[in-house]
């Protein structure tokens, strides 16, 4: 039987706006590719992300370019010589996942040897925006337990003092998408550590972050795009406390298995989070989420819509996927 590769677009709205440090958005692009074979069909979504040079169609013609080495038998496996670590690849691998366990009749958890898959807590994002306005969003989602605040530099510690006022009991995280300036590093952490922030993301830019060696850190700092696959680990090594775990950067769940196990070693913390995209993408990282202390896998809840099947959430529960999705 030969394999059958295919790949389309699709575009999701966002409920509202989506707002960080580069920009806004009111919907989201995703890729998917569909593997079928004897019968069977495995699927995975990605997100092209312009921060790591990837575009829509870039993406679709990376996936469309493995069609003959997809057909030929190329597995999961093969892939890290086909492909570099990016959101092409994370599609291919994740539907590659699925259609193996189509085929197999068990679920990816098992086909991988991992536990069965649990309900999780995630995070819930607070865009970023004005601090009247961020505090007044986390106040209607104070029912949620942790937050995850949306931060960009210039009026930073406003925000957080504002966020923590009107919302005094909830877990708060912080992702500043590297929009710190060095001088403003040591303040901005302290103004973290003053409201209780359980770690910040990415303070500073990826390639300038060895600032992060030479201070004390009193809130734990996550590496974010600082770190996409096991090769890029060394690096961190006295700057980051712990690694922000994506499939999009992974390149698919295969690479992210792996890092995790390797971050694990190396005594970091885990978060898994996630680009805003709907329940297919959620699905595989739900299975790598069992292991991480932080969650943050709330794509499908700041869209307007989710696809068939979708991933039920509980307010801030994430239920493990349904067969009928992924995996």
């Amino acid at each position: 039987m030969t394999r059958r590769l295919r790949c389309h677009a699709e575009t999701w709205p966002i409920a509202g706006t989506f707002t960080i440090s580069r920009g806004s958005r009111h919907e989201v692009e995703v890729v998917v590719a569909e593997i079928s074979e004897g019968g069977h069909t495995g699927r995975g979504e990605c997100v092209p992300y312009a921060r790591y040079q990837e575009s829509r169609d870039g993406v679709l013609g990376a996936i469309a370019g493995l069609k003959h080495e997809i057909a030929a038998g190329a597995g999961r496996d093969d892939l890290r010589l086909l492909l570099p670590a990016g959101a092409a690849r994370n599609a291919i691998d994740c539907a590659l996942w699925d259609l193996e366990a189509k085929q197999a009749g068990k679920a990816v958890w098992q086909l991988a040897r991992l536990a069965p898959p649990a309900p999780l807590l995630t995070a819930y994002t607070i865009s970023l925006a004005a601090p009247a306005a961020m505090a007044e969003a986390a106040r209607r989602a104070s029912g949620r337990p942790l937050l995850k605040i949306k931060l960009g530099g210039r009026g930073d510690e406003e925000r957080i003092a504002a966020i923590r006022a009107a919302c005094p009991d909830a877990r708060l995280i912080a992702d500043a998408n590297e929009s710190w300036p060095v001088e403003r590093l040591e303040a901005l952490l302290g103004a973290c550590a003053d409201a209780g922030m359980e770690i910040v993301e990415q303070p500073l830019p990826a390639g300038a972050d060895e600032a992060l060696a030479a201070i004390p850190r009193p809130v734990r700092v996550f590496a974010d795009e600082s770190v996409h696959e096991r090769a890029g680990l060394k690096a961190l090594a006295g700057r980051y406390d712990g690694v922000n775990i994506k499939l999009d950067k992974s390149g698919g769940l295969t690479e992210a298995l792996a890092l995790l196990d390797a971050a694990e070693a190396e005594g970091l913390g885990i978060m898994v989070g996630c680009m805003v995209g709907t329940s297919l993408s959620m699905a595989p990282a739900a299975l790598l989420a069992q292991r991480a202390d932080i969650v943050d896998l709330d794509g499908p809840l700041l869209l307007a819509r989710d696809r068939e099947h979708a991933i039920q959430y509980d307010g801030s529960l994430l239920n493990p996927p349904a067969p009928e999705l992924w995996g």
